[in-house]
């Protein structure tokens, strides 16, 4: 009988080892030699440590065998590592390194380690999504910092994220990363955003004016375009902001109209009908040109007969950008090129208006010009700057780009939703299979414990998807109920209790009522506490957890109105700096190691959104515990 139940738990170990994919090995400090006991993660078979310490990158060498000397020497029991591993165990061929994660236990017999027990996971997979993460990352700075306009984003409420180096210019910021008036500036509150912007649902607005800020001297014309960027559900995320100095290109035209003005008095037919057409050129930003192969010269007109540039043939290439074009090559032989009428779509040189020391985007039409004889006389055309249509295709591609890593995030989540819906149906899955093979009561009831608290994880991880379902379609039902939420709140304390099993955890209760009779929708606000509770525990290993709520007005729209405030205090690991700004965004999970989607605290904000509420988290960084809080106004 004693030997089937050690082979029953052997069973039962074999199958737990299964379910979590990790590989374990022994180091035998009698013998020493290194053998797998469960998987093969190493070798397959039993060989010195010594050989074992080969397989080891050589940067990760000494480290590694400071961690065996550890736990053999008894200095640790237990110990953690992270190391790189060649899986090519024939040693032939390049190495096949591969980022492992060990912890380790010492066995001892008779006060001296003999064994050391390791269990190694591989986080190859991780860390290469890492690596391309910031990759990608570097790549959209490097687009963002390179623009040739002026570039910032502003946050939804109007607060300034960052600004490009041509911004920074145009602007005088203090430095080339910050400013100290732009940030504490609201974007709603500056002229003239504060009259044309809605605070709630701002549109695309553009504009051409003089921009006049006397703390940072500045007195330039801007050309102004403000563009808010919403997400698939209609919700605000960013608002751009491009900016682009035109004070030259305004004094150029001010000219123009001034030379204008004295050519009219000259002969006012003439000057009228020139006058049109160079409206209509400069309105399209196109520009005429020739080419005489007569008298050997390439001339730029403004208008039907003004040259504002002539070259030789000889310097014709000289003007475009691009060398390799075969359309640029040809014209080192113009007489030949230019007998077919040609269309060019690139960039030149600012030769021209030299208004720029850009490069500048064009589209040049060309049409062949012959003689009655047929003989080949030149040729002539337009030329268009089409810098504008190439930065609203480097703006489509930017979107282009974004929908798509929205689609590649949705992949993401479905398959980290895949492997926790997986995970707690394996356990409930193996350990019912389990069940059958106990024969104490105390082992039953704490097998069907750990059933049903995979029973409640999986319910949680689908009625995340289906509230997360209906956010995508843009909807959330709010029902308001009647309810004495003392009571009801006492209720979920005691039904959250045993989800803290911590034994140096305290659960802690704040109910400051007997009774309150509130209109709200308390299934939503249980779903909000049921969260706030369930990360705490999961972050929480010693201290307490004290949940509570209380009535509290706050001032909206300028007007008194009562709220329900709701908390959850822990003092477990805490969120850092960093994390409590992207805390409540979706599939943001501040540990990844830890079981979740990364879906719960998003659907909070989602519903406190939905309310017309808020929602947050006080936390002096890691380490140093956290507290959740949401106030959601209500009819008392």
């Amino acid at each position: 009988m004693k030997m089937n139940i050690m082979f029953d738990e052997q069973q039962v170990m074999m199958k737990a080892l299964d379910i979590s994919g990790n590989h374990v090995m022994c180091f035998d400090l009698k013998e020493n030699r290194v053998y797998d006991l469960h998987g093969k993660a190493m070798f397959g078979n039993n060989v010195g440590i010594e050989v074992c310490y080969t397989y080891i990158h050589p940067e990760d060498r000494e480290r590694f065998r400071t961690f065996i000397e550890r736990l053999s020497n008894g200095t640790d029991m237990v110990a953690d590592c992270h190391y790189r591993w060649d899986y090519n165990y024939t040693g032939q061929g390049e190495p096949d390194w591969h980022d492992m994660y060990g912890r380790a236990i010492a066995e001892y017999e008779d006060g001296k380690p003999v064994n050391i027990i390791a269990t190694l996971t591989d986080e190859t997979d991780v860390k290469q999504k890492e690596r391309e993460v910031e990759q990608l990352s570097e790549r959209y700075k490097s687009i963002f910092e390179n623009s040739i306009i002026g570039m910032s984003f502003y946050s939804p409420d109007g607060w300034l994220i960052d600004a490009n180096q041509i911004m920074r210019q145009i602007c005088h910021f203090d430095s080339d990363t910050s400013d100290e008036f732009f940030s504490k500036v609201n974007l709603y509150d500056m002229m003239p955003f504060n009259e044309v912007l809605d605070r709630v649902h701002p549109e695309d607005y553009w504009a051409c004016s003089l921009s006049i800020i006397p703390e940072r001297e500045m007195r330039v014309f801007l050309e102004i375009s403000v563009h808010p960027i919403y997400d698939g559900n209609g919700k605000l995320m960013y608002i751009s902001v491009t900016a682009n100095d035109v004070t030259e290109e305004r004094n150029m035209y001010l000219n123009v109209i001034e030379n204008d003005a004295r050519m009219k008095q000259m002969n006012e037919a003439i000057k009228n009908y020139e006058a049109e057409l160079r409206y209509m050129l400069e309105a399209s930003k196109m520009q005429t040109w020739r080419i005489s192969l007569e008298r050997d010269t390439l001339e730029f007109y403004n208008g039907l007969n003004t040259v504002v540039r002539s070259f030789c043939l000889k310097q014709l290439q000289q003007i475009f950008v691009d060398q390799e074009n075969e359309l640029v090559k040809a014209l080192s032989n113009p007489s030949e090129a230019l007998k077919k009428p040609l269309v060019y779509v690139g960039q030149m040189y600012p030769v021209v208006t030299q208004s720029s020391t850009e490069n500048q985007w064009v589209q040049i039409n060309c049409i062949p010009e012959f003689d009655e004889h047929g003989k080949l006389l030149g040729a002539f055309g337009v030329w268009r700057n089409i810098n504008d249509l190439m930065r609203k295709q480097d703006q489509l591609r930017s979107e282009t780009k974004r929908a798509r890593e929205s689609g590649q995030m949705k992949t993401v989540f479905l398959a980290n939703m895949t492997h926790e819906i997986r995970t707690p149906i394996n356990a409930i899955v193996g350990f019912s299979e389990v069940l059958s093979l106990l024969t104490t009561e105390e082992e039953k009831k704490e097998i069907i414990q750990i059933i049903k608290n995979n029973c409640d994880m999986l319910l949680r991880l689908i009625n995340d998807i289906l509230t997360v379902s209906s956010l995508e379609s843009g909807h959330m039902d709010i029902k308001s109920v009647e309810v004495d939420f003392a009571k009801a709140f006492n209720e979920l304390f005691e039904s959250l209790r045993p989800r803290v099993q911590e034994p140096g955890v305290e659960f802690v209760k704040d109910n400051p009522y007997t009774t309150l009779s509130i209109k709200a929708d308390v299934e939503r606000v249980s779903q909000v506490i049921t969260n706030f509770v369930t990360n705490a525990v999961k972050y929480t290993h010693q201290g307490y957890i004290k949940l509570g709520y209380r009535t509290e007005t706050r001032t909206i729209n300028d007007m008194p109105r009562d709220g329900l405030y709701v908390y959850c205090e822990d003092t477990g690991d805490g969120v850092s700096l960093e994390s409590q700004s992207k805390i409540f965004d979706r599939f943001y999970k501040v540990n990844d190691y830890v079981q979740g989607t990364g879906l719960g605290l998003s659907i909070c904000k989602a519903f406190t959104d939905a309310c017309h509420g808020d929602i947050g988290v006080i936390s002096e960084g890691k380490g140093k515990g956290s507290m959740f809080w949401m106030w959601i106004p209500l009819s008392l």
